[in-house]
């Protein structure tokens, strides 16, 4: 069996061509093969349980790379964090969900976070959770505006600043993080939306993050909404620097501007990202193709009309509906949707972000 093998192979290794760390011996590392492969026969009887074997496997490397007792702190903490949170955020699974980034500084009386708590509110109101850090500001605000119920709170644990808002606080959907890395995985991992108010470098980190991320095709299209309060200028002089010395430099193209939408209204920015899942619902990869769901197929006509505009993002063919196909077995409860299917080059993320605003606005 291959999982078992992987075992041998790891112990193998650590016997032959690595000396074992001293406080563990030949002896001691043979009980682990031995107690290694019986887990992993049992959990290859168990739905899934051939990845969690895996997880095992690539544990028991830590021991033959003689890996610090730091460095193996380092991964079982993260890996908690993330067993945790994703144990969290599995019975919501289904339930479209905005992270909401900003200041923690900005106070109860400013237009940012009066904007930020409307847009809670409203998100609230149309059926979508809100994710936060949890902290105050703008944080508080859109855990405020939405209320307790539908809200997720992603804490980080630092020496200053950080403090968990008493619209959160003790919650159940609070999760504390002691790692940057794994409390910003779960927030793009768990959203469907990211929308920014003006905030500092942890705003500026986090929204540059999420646009490489979709830029380089390393997260799946999503909104990206950067929301000044009515009048405000912050994320309109953040976009001129983009077009000065981004653009202007040509290290970004033009189609990325297509990535996100700066907007100082409210209800445009709900309008924004609630329009983006009209039509379109999600997509995967079959190898070379990239297979996009939807609630409605476009007809002859507009199919004509998708090649036309959007056929050089095509490496070989055209574009093609389809219904399920077998590679999406996994997926039962999505069978009844339309696809869309093309070999997308995996480059013009911009410019699928277009497709998909054609698409939705086809319905």
């Amino acid at each position: 069996m291959k999982e078992v093998d992987t075992v041998d192979n790891i112990v193998e290794q650590s016997q032959e061509s690595v000396q074992p760390p001293t406080h563990v011996s030949r002896e001691d590392l043979s009980e682990v093969h031995n107690a290694a492969n019986k887990l992993v026969e049992a959990l290859e009887k168990v739905n899934d349980g051939d990845m969690v074997a895996e997880m095992v496997a690539n544990s028991l490397k830590l021991l033959r790379d003689n890996t610090n007792r730091g460095d193996i702190k380092l991964v079982n903490k993260s890996f908690k964090e993330l067993r945790y949170a994703l144990k969290i955020f599995a019975p919501y699974r289904e339930t479209h969900k905005v992270s909401i980034f900003g200041s923690a500084r900005t106070p109860e009386d400013h237009p940012d976070y009066h904007a930020a708590a409307e847009f809670g509110k409203k998100m609230a109101a149309a059926g979508w959770m809100v994710i936060t850090g949890a902290g105050g500001g703008i944080m508080a605000a859109g855990h405020g505006g939405a209320g307790a119920e539908p809200s997720f709170g992603l804490a980080i644990r630092l020496p200053f600043e950080q403090k968990t808002n008493t619209f959160i606080a003790n919650d159940p959907k609070l999760i504390n993080f002691k790692y940057f890395f794994t409390r910003k995985l779960m927030f793009l991992r768990s959203s469907h939306a990211i929308v920014c108010f003006p905030g500092g470098f942890g705003t500026m980190d986090e929204a540059f993050e999420v646009l490489t991320l979709v830029q380089t095709g390393k997260s799946v299209p999503c909104p990206i909404v950067m929301v000044d309060h009515k009048g405000g200028e912050f994320w309109k002089a953040w976009h001129q620097y983009v077009i000065d010395h981004l653009l202007g430099s040509k290290l970004i193209s033009e189609e990325d501007l297509n990535l996100y939408k700066v907007t100082d209204n409210v209800d445009e920015a709900v309008e924004e990202v609630t329009h983006f899942y009209r039509n379109y619902h999600s997509l995967r990869y079959n190898r070379d193709e990239l297979i996009m769901r939807l609630k409605k197929a476009p007809n002859e006509a507009q199919l004509a009309e998708i090649q036309e505009r959007f056929g050089s993002i095509c490496m070989t063919g055209g574009f093609r509906v389809s219904g399920a196909l077998p590679v999406e077995n996994d997926e039962v409860a999505l069978s009844h949707l339309d696809r869309l299917v093309f070999a997308f080059n995996r480059r013009e993320h911009g410019k699928l972000r277009l497709l998909i605003n054609y698409l939705n606005s086809i319905v």
